[in-house]
């Protein structure tokens, strides 16, 4: 295809015949609406919010030691979650925070003392947030 060749968008020509029109023959209800008082259709209820289940509790502490008295608030003690899980928890909590963070040993490691919105991110996830230690 040349670079400058345009493909029409215009709709074309009609379809040469009717991709439901087998269907025609057959009896088979043409609506909800419609249907008889024999054939009635109960409509089909909405869906409920999905409950919030609750997928375990999560330690959150701060933690200064050993990291040249910078402060980082560490989230731990996830259980039945895998590394991308958790990775795309810490990518949704660097965004909120507006800072850096990392996966490290199975626990979510972002920096500042950041406990707060790290609390409401994994309520928000289904998991029971804790504060633990200072």
């Amino acid at each position: 295809m040349a670079k400058n060749q345009k493909i029409s968008t215009d709709g074309g020509h009609g379809l040469a015949q009717n991709p439901f029109g087998a269907l025609q023959g057959l009896s088979l209800p043409t609506g909800v609406g419609s249907a008889s008082s024999s054939q009635s259709v109960a409509p089909k209820p909405a869906p409920a919010a999905p409950a919030s289940r609750n997928r375990g509790r999560v330690d959150i502490k701060r933690e200064t030691g050993g990291r040249g008295g910078k402060t980082v608030t560490v989230v731990s003690g996830f259980t039945g979650i895998g590394l991308p899980e958790k990775e795309d928890l810490a990518k949704k909590m660097r965004a909120a925070c507006g800072c850096g963070g990392t996966v490290k040993d199975g626990q979510i490691e972002i920096q500042g003392d950041q406990r707060e919105t790290v609390a409401r991110i994994l309520t928000e996830a289904g998991f029971r947030p804790v504060f633990a230690g200072g």
